[in-house]
């Protein structure tokens, strides 16, 4: 059994993420999206409610399950059961990017192969820090999230964008 595994912090998700998703789930027998706890990054989701969204963004999927981790990422890919990593490239930044990692990972776990999957055409200029800026400032989402990835990121941003006008009156 081929067992791959998709690492990010995924926050928000996006449908480039969805895409590697869709397309790497027919590829192996079973496919984990490992949600990280990234603890030097300040999320705007917490790691259960990115939990949620993948979970429901990825609800027709019957061999694609969705865990939280922390830690070394090839550390949670052997409790998987994984032997492959999954990545997804956008440009020639993510390559240099990816590359460092794949090489210390190689070092760290040479039984764990990387698999890259270049981006759809129509995602590869996604990116989760531009979705949250976009949806800060009130911008559509359509076609860049899952529906509700958008609404939960527009609520994420009203509450916010209310606090922050209750501050002011006081």
């Amino acid at each position: 059994m081929t067992i791959a595994v998709y690492p990010g912090t995924f926050d928000p998700l996006t449908c480039g993420h969805m895409d590697i998703i869709e397309r790497t789930s027919p590829l192996v027998d079973r496919l984990v999206v490992g949600i990280y706890e990234n603890p030097g990054k300040r999320p705007l989701f917490s790691l259960e409610e990115r939990v949620k969204l993948v979970e429901e963004a990825i609800g027709g999927l019957a061999n694609v399950r969705v865990e939280a981790f922390k830690g070394l990422t090839v550390d949670f890919i052997r409790r998987a059961g994984g032997r492959v990593m999954i990545r997804g490239l956008r440009a020639n930044s993510d390559f240099e990017r990816e590359f460092e990692m794949a090489l210390m990972n190689r070092k760290l776990a040479p039984e764990i192969e990387l698999l890259c999957l270049m981006t759809s055409s129509q995602y590869q200029f996604l990116s989760s820090s531009l979705i949250k800026e976009v949806a800060k400032l009130g911008g559509c989402l359509d076609g860049m999230v899952p529906d509700h990835v958008a609404i939960a990121l527009k609520q994420r941003f009203s509450a916010a964008i209310g606090l922050a006008a209750g501050k002011d009156e006081q």
